[in-house]
């Protein structure tokens, strides 16, 4: 059997138009079309690093339109902190590294609110240190593990 995409059926699905209109409230973008790039863009970026179940099971909670940018991207072997992603967002649409925080943000704080807490707490886990506050979250620290 091939697998095929489930319906979102949580609490806080939205079309991709709802989604689009959530980013450019968050954004303050002036045009649907500037909050569409963003989408795009910073989607594709997280797709390019994260991995794993909580690649797939975030991608069910997107809608369809954003679950493929997501997940049309190929894993990077470079495993980026979030100042990097924001760097390398910035580098790879010509944008200003404030411009690309910015972007990642309005993005970001959809795709978390879309994810519910127990999924996102997951995707941090997964994903290097840095990455809390761009999805508007407290960055908590690590524990360390004890000397041996």
């Amino acid at each position: 059997m091939y697998d095929q995409p489930r319906a979102n059926l949580s609490a806080t699905a939205m079309t991709f138009d709802q989604m689009l209109e959530r980013v450019r409230y968050e954004g303050a973008y002036p045009t649907r079309e500037r909050a569409a790039e963003a989408v795009h863009h910073v989607l594709a970026a997280l797709g390019r690093q994260l991995t794993g179940d909580e690649r797939v099971d975030l991608a069910q909670c997107l809608p369809v339109e954003a679950a493929l940018t997501l997940t049309a991207q190929i894993p990077d072997t470079r495993h980026l902190t979030g100042w990097g992603f924001v760097k390398d967002l910035a580098a790879r649409t010509g944008a200003t590294p404030a411009t690309a925080r910015w972007d990642t943000g309005a993005v970001l704080a959809t795709v978390a609110r879309l994810a519910g807490p127990d999924l996102l707490a997951r995707i941090l886990r997964r994903l290097p240190d840095g990455y809390a506050l761009l999805f508007g979250q407290a960055e908590l620290r690590r524990p360390e593990p004890a000397p041996a």
